[in-house]
């Protein structure tokens, strides 16, 4: 039973951090000081959860964009306090990308113009506003804007994410001049200011997204691509939309790392652009089905899984809710920190390169063609009870998200855990195979158990998307209580 009152959820946590979680009737959560605090501000202002989570998510592609950009794509889920809403605004393919246009590669580039599908956070940022906000769309660009053009002291993730990605992107287009100021990375607690994205994100204010899509930042991305080896024309721009879909409804550590498996393996073989999907999502979740893959776990052996067979017939995260009810669940990503790297020269409009997500597999559901969506990995969660809201909740990292949400629910769900504990706790990633490792937290005693079984533990170098970062806003009788990971700058703040 996740909904509990205040005084029923456990606040004390067995892990090493000194967070806390945050209660307020009004709260945002985010990866990012000051992108949690622009959402305050419009909460403040007399704005609602929605116009708090897109001041956020629009001032996070200034102060975090070694996780996202203007060119990012974005997903995200609302409880209008009657029902939730889900929202797709990932890209498609540029009209180019056949098959043939990827003949003689392996796969698709995951750096480059070639890894660069249409970008849809922009026009999640209009559609979300437009059916949900309250304030005036301009609004809530204005702490973005105010970040961009006077500058803002990077912090110390932030810092530690953007130089090692230099050697890599350095010669991609655009990318030194827009961030590699004097020739390098800036450093922790350096100002950082960028004129031009200002400038881009006053152009996105005024005119609801069109400059982006049709208009005159459209023909900037345009030309640059032209200029610089792209296939992204802007009538691919002008042809994005996005959909307004339903969302899904739905133990010991061996137990959850076999479960997690046998879901990537059917989820890297049946998943794609929902028109391409030759499996409906309700055969993969079918109760049947789910209960054939799951008597496939050996509890005294670790397996690698293939896919199986279904009947015939899922960056930044940001979490924001109100006292009028409204809670929103939201994420945008360039993917592998900076993106692409390509860069439009004078915009600020770094690009995702979300394209890299498809195949080259002949008749695979994510073969690669004109117009179509990609694989992603960004996912949103949420958590209703007898159809009564309980949880906004999100990890990124990668295909470490769904890894995260599962060991987070079971934490809260079977263990007892409070929202922060549940995210304080350490957490495995399952790489590869039977590969997997660990944070260093676990239970020497428990590796050594796992890998009797079978597991392959393995050490990762330290990287951006080792173990993923939360937030959670956690519904309570009055108010919230928002919590967030310690593994990055994150803040929850309220009132």
């Amino acid at each position: 039973m996740l909904q509990r009152t205040a005084k029923q959820i456990e606040f004390d946590t067995p892990y090493p951090t000194r967070r806390r979680p945050t209660l307020a009737r009004n709260v945002v959560s985010t990866s990012q000081p000051l992108a949690a605090q622009a959402g305050l501000r419009m909460l403040l202002a007399g704005g609602n959860a929605v116009d708090a989570a897109l001041a956020a998510a629009i001032t996070l592609t200034v102060v975090e964009p070694t996780s996202n950009g203007i060119g990012s794509d974005a997903f995200a889920i609302v409880w209008d306090g009657r029902q939730l809403h889900g929202l797709n605004a990932s890209g498609r393919a540029p009209a180019a990308w056949t098959p043939e246009y990827f003949k003689g590669h392996k796969a698709v580039p995951v750096r480059g113009w070639n890894s660069v599908s249409v970008p849809g956070c922009v026009s999640a940022w209009v559609d979300l506003s437009e059916r949900f906000g309250k304030l005036p769309f301009e609004k809530l660009f204005a702490p973005a804007i105010e970040y961009a053009a006077n500058g803002f002291p990077v912090s110390p993730f932030v810092a530690e994410r953007w130089g090692p990605q230099v050697p890599e992107l350095r010669g991609q287009p655009g990318f030194a001049d827009a961030f590699l100021r004097d020739g390098r990375a800036p450093r922790a607690g350096e100002i950082f200011r960028f004129p031009d994205q200002a400038r881009t994100l006053e152009k996105i204010a005024a005119t609801k997204g069109e400059a982006f899509y049709r208009g005159e930042l459209a023909e900037k991305i345009d030309a640059h691509a032209r200029a610089t080896g792209g296939a992204m024309t802007r009538a691919d721009l002008a042809a994005h939309s996005n959909d307004w879909v339903g969302t899904i409804i739905q133990d010991s550590a061996h137990l959850q790392i076999e479960a997690v498996k046998l879901a990537f393996a059917d989820a890297y073989r049946f998943v794609g652009d929902a028109r391409a999907m030759r499996v409906a999502p309700e055969q993969l979740l079918d109760p049947d089905y789910l209960a054939s893959r799951a008597r496939l776990i050996d509890m005294k052996r670790a397996q690698d899984f293939g896919a199986g067979s279904p009947p015939k017939g899922g960056t930044v995260y940001l979490t924001a809710a109100d006292a009028g009810g409204m809670m929103v669940s939201m994420i945008q990503s360039n993917f592998m920190g900076f993106g692409s790297g390509v860069v439009v020269p004078g915009t600020g409009i770094s690009l995702q390169n979300r394209g890299s997500g498809f195949v080259l597999a002949p008749g695979h559901p994510n073969q690669v063609a004109p117009g179509k969506r990609p694989f992603h990995t960004i996912i949103p969660g949420f958590v209703t009870r007898s159809g009564a809201p309980v949880m906004s909740f999100g990890l990124m990292g990668g295909s470490m998200q769904p890894q995260g949400h599962t060991q987070m629910m079971v934490r809260m769900a079977d263990y007892g855990q409070g929202p922060q504990g549940a995210i304080d706790g350490p957490r495995f990633r399952v790489v590869n195979g039977l590969e997997i490792t660990f944070e260093d937290e676990w239970p020497e005693a428990t590796i050594a158990e796992l890998a009797s079984r079978g597991h392959k533990v393995m050490k990762l170098p330290e990287d951006y998307n080792a173990f993923g970062c939360a937030q959670i806003a956690y519904r309570l009788e009055d108010g919230y209580l928002a919590a967030s990971d310690a593994r990055r700058d994150s803040l929850p703040v309220g009132f």
